[in-house]
């Protein structure tokens, strides 16, 4: 079994996960996660099946699924149209599409060159 050259892992939608989930690379999840996600300088996805109650730490985020919890993104958080989150999101870039539901703030950060 080979890993992909992209470095993306992936949870099927069949997968139950509860506790904390950390990793250095990128990960494609559609299945259930109860915690934290901590993927410093790496991207999570939460597919159209996946449902997250977690507090998330990672560089990107797309949500897809539904997504109960924080969400700290050190780049850019996507909300899809087909996306369900409650929680507050902080990120220095944001795009949400017609459709999705979210409910909690938005913080956007700020880039200071020092």
């Amino acid at each position: 079994m080979s890993t992909p050259a992209s470095g993306l892992a992936q949870i099927g939608k069949s997968v139950v996960i509860k506790g904390e989930l950390s990793g250095s690379e990128d990960l494609y999840l559609d299945g259930q996660v109860e915690g934290s996600i901590a993927l410093k300088g790496n991207s999570l996805t939460v597919g159209p099946n996946g449902q997250v109650r977690a507090s998330v730490d990672a560089k990107g985020v797309v949500v897809q699924g539904k997504l109960e919890g924080n969400i700290q993104a050190s780049d850019r958080v996507d909300l899809r149209k087909s996306a369900i989150v409650t929680g507050d999101i902080s990120t220095q870039r944001i795009s949400i599409e017609e459709g999705a539901f979210l409910k909690g703030k938005v913080e956007i950060q700020r880039t200071d060159p020092k």
